[in-house]
């Protein structure tokens, strides 16, 4: 086995993808309070209790948004949820008996089949367990390979991505407005901001992303076109078409001609230019590309990735403002 091979293996071990996803949560904690630090820290003397409680406001409800929508988006979409450290734990016991029972094995082997049952392989395991054709069944059955999303399922994954990704967003917008509310007078002269840019975060940086990934994944598969890699650069395409070019000017157009004349005491920012940080908040696209693809261990990073739309939603962030 190659050492990328092996790599992808040692990290698609569903052991590995559970224990980082209910660590998620402590995660978006710490992330959360390395962003408060620093706000309070940068803030006027005489503006620090005050930014500190909207500030804070704007961060909790967005982290427990974000921790939450795997769940929320799972329920709506009727997707299966991932299962829990103890029910993989539960499984992976049952797979290594039953074959353990049935088949002699040398005692390495053994040895990482007993490991298996509850703890993460090594990657040097990893290699050893699926160097050995004759073992290739068991190995299979607790890593299992990835398989590509069929056409009929792209909706459905789409849909997923789509519905988790909202999560954040929305609840930053709302941590947000909470946040001006208990601070501000004037709060509301503020949530057109946290609506436009909460658009923007999630046209330009999220769905219309996923929706150009789809698309391509789409075609692709109507081309009867299996190769991952041809499949990966196809995806990345309708990326680029649809999320990274087209979203802004969407986003925009929205924020323009819909939320503008809702509330005619907005400002006269209209236009949000993509900057250095929404491009590279589209490291969350290749989260989308290796779900498509069947890859599972980057799922765990999309909470964490879409909570950063969802803060910079929650403050109302605008890059071109208008003295």
């Amino acid at each position: 086995m190659s050492p990328i091979k092996a790599i992808g293996k040692y990290l698609d071990q569903p052991l590995l993808t559970a224990k980082i996803n209910k660590n998620v949560p402590a995660m978006l904690t710490l992330g959360a309070g390395a962003v408060f630090a620093n706000t309070i820290k940068n803030s006027p003397q005489k503006e620090r209790k005050k930014n500190a409680l909207k500030i804070g406001t704007t961060l909790a409800v967005t982290a427990i948004s974000a921790a939450t929508a795997p769940k929320i988006a799972s329920y709506i979409t009727g997707r299966t949820a991932s299962k829990t450290l103890s029910q993989i734990k539960k499984n992976n016991t049952k797979i290594v008996n039953e074959y353990l029972k049935n088949n002699e094995v040398s005692e390495t082997i053994q040895n990482i089949l007993q490991k298996a049952k509850t703890e993460i392989l090594s990657l040097k395991e990893v290699k050893t367990l699926f160097g050995n054709k004759k073992h290739t069944d068991i190995a299979n059955k607790l890593i299992p390979p990835p398989n590509n999303v069929c056409s009929k399922d792209i909706f459905r994954e789409i849909g997923w991505l789509s519905v988790y990704g909202a999560v954040p967003v929305a609840g930053g917008i709302a941590g947000g407005i909470i946040g001006d509310k208990l601070t501000e007078s004037k709060w509301k002269d503020k949530v057109p901001n946290k609506l436009k840019e909460g658009v923007y975060q999630y046209l330009a940086n999220i769905f219309l992303c996923n929706i150009g990934a789809g698309a391509a994944l789409g075609i692709l598969e109507k081309m009867n076109i299996k190769s991952k890699s041809a499949r990966c650069l196809g995806m990345l395409g309708g990326i680029l078409l649809t999320g990274v070019i087209g979203g802004s000017v969407i986003a925009n157009y929205i924020g323009k001609k819909i939320i503008n004349p809702l509330v005619p005491k907005d400002s006269k920012n209209d236009t949000r230019t993509p900057e250095l940080l929404d491009l590279s908040l589209h490291t969350d696209d290749i989260a989308t590309i290796s779900l498509l693809s069947g890859l599972k261990w980057i799922e765990p990073s999309l909470p964490l990735l879409y909570s950063i739309s969802g803060y910079r939603a929650g403050i109302g962030y605008r890059n071109n403002k208008e003295s």
